[in-house]
């Protein structure tokens, strides 16, 4: 089932935001900087949500 927009966009947001959170805890990253990008993967993630509902949210 790795067709399902859903399914990839989880993982991709997984993926994503563990490599955020490295970098912050080796150091490359500060802490706004790694929010940023988690915020910014958390709207992705949202967008395939609504996408895949039809933007039904009820």
């Amino acid at each position: 089932m790795s067709d399902d927009p859903i399914e990839t966009a989880v993982e991709q947001f997984l993926t994503e935001a563990g490599s955020a959170l490295d970098d912050y805890e080796q150091g490359y990253a500060d802490a706004d900087a790694t929010l940023s990008v988690i915020r910014s993967r958390m709207d992705e993630l949202e967008h395939a949500v609504d996408e895949d509902s039809g933007g039904d949210s009820g």
